[in-house]
């Protein structure tokens, strides 16, 4: 039987098979994923070894596979690959009316900073405590960003910076529910957006949020190197700060530190992947139990929420596992972060071929947060991939979660 816990690597043969199959050249394949035509053709050759799990998933979904099984040849891994498309949101329509309204005519009425401050705030708890958190936060984006440009523009001095950081945390909630359900240039507006806000408000906090907000949007588009450099360097920054700083300032390092883990864990850097979750745990216990930075949610609970991640990010599933049973979900303040532990835990699940555990934790995830499962591509390849594969007694239930997650065929 193969070893589940093996190094990971591209078949050449197979990646060149996949890529003659799609009439594609070396050089458009090596361009899409940015490396070289020497690159690619020594991975062909099997002169080079791939084994960054975010790579194959990006060769993959630029050559049709389903399973990074179609190009490692290894059957006894077998994690689906979404195909990067979307499911859009009702409000993406008045989200992104908001985001290209004119510049002078009607573009909002500027509020107090105080009270926009307020009104943000409110906006992340629903974000994190509503389990329909897209459709939650939708009716209130477009307001917050049509007032927060008015703001910005008709403040003045220390005020104008003040606002200018209101303005970026808006769009960092605008990036949260953008994620995988608008066009990735509309995306990329809102990310820079984000962080011209920061810019503008000459604030390290602010600055270092914009890393947070960048690297999110680079590793979910792929660019998992360039995540990782631009939120160490962030990190970076902050550390020698966190002795008489502010239990914001620790949080959001203790944020970037969890950003750095799971890109790490994605890039196969186990060694860095835990050196900066323990970094991330010291933090958390400094701060104690009971904080919760205001919107990246960091604490105690998020900490266990990423070791999860992390241990299915480096196809290590029974750590993952482990991490899992070591958790009490209770911990964990944010319904969409609760619902990313079960969703995660179903995927190592699956990873060991543990069918029923998979569906019953994809269905936890489901009942904790449908909108946290239904709108996060890797939620639905795993409903699909169960509803095809389950067969028997279970089939019926893995057709019934795929169907209520939207994936039935």
């Amino acid at each position: 039987m193969p070893d589940p816990t093996a190094p990971m690597t591209v078949n050449g043969d197979l990646l060149r098979e996949r890529r003659e199959r799609r009439q594609m050249t070396r050089p458009v394949l090596a361009g899409l994923v940015g490396r070289s035509e020497d690159w690619l053709k020594k991975v062909e050759r099997g002169e080079r070894v791939v084994r960054e799990l975010s790579m194959i998933v990006r060769l993959g979904r630029l050559l049709d596979c389903k399973n990074i099984s179609d190009l490692t040849g290894d059957t006894s891994m077998s994690m689906p690959i979404d195909d990067g498309g979307r499911v859009s949101h009702p409000g993406v329509v008045h989200l992104r009316a908001a985001i290209h309204a004119p510049l002078f005519a009607a573009a909002g009425t500027p509020a107090d900073v105080g009270e926009l401050a307020g009104r943000v705030a409110q906006a992340w708890e629903l974000w994190h405590q509503a389990r329909g958190q897209r459709t939650a936060v939708a009716i209130l984006l477009p307001d917050l960003i049509t007032t927060g440009h008015a703001t910005v523009r008709a403040a003045d001095g220390p005020e104008k910076r003040r606002a200018a950081v209101i303005l970026s945390e808006i769009y960092a909630l605008a990036q949260q529910y953008a994620a995988h359900t608008v066009e990735p240039e509309l995306y990329w507006v809102i990310v820079d957006r984000a962080r011209m806000a920061a810019e503008q408000a000459d604030d390290p906090l602010a600055l270092a949020s914009a890393a947070w907000i960048v690297g999110n949007g680079l590793r979910v588009t792929g660019h998992t190197e360039e995540a990782l450099r631009i939120v160490a360097d962030a990190a970076d920054t902050l550390c020698p700060q966190l002795e008489g700083g502010s239990d914001r300032l620790r949080g959001l390092y203790g944020s970037l530190c969890l950003h750095a883990a799971v890109t790490a864990a994605q890039e196969s850097r186990e060694g860095d992947a835990w050196r900066w979750h323990a970094e991330a745990e010291r933090t958390a216990h400094r701060l104690g139990p009971a904080y919760a930075h205001p919107w990246t949610m960091f604490g105690m609970g998020n900490v266990a929420v990423h070791a999860v991640s992390i241990g299915a990010d480096l196809r290590t599933p029974g750590v993952a596992l482990r991490r899992v049973e070591d958790t009490d979900p209770s911990t964990i303040p944010s319904v969409e972060r609760r619902s990313r532990l079960f969703l995660d835990a179903a995927k190592a699940s699956h990873a060991r071929r543990e069918t029923a555990s998979a569906l019953q934790y994809l269905r936890l995830a489901y009942d904790t947060s449908p909108e946290a499962v239904r709108y996060v591509p890797s939620g639905r390849a795993l409903a699909a991939d169960l509803s095809r594969t389950t067969s028997g007694a279970l089939s019926h239930t893995a057709h019934q979660l795929a169907e209520d997650i939207g994936v039935a065929a």
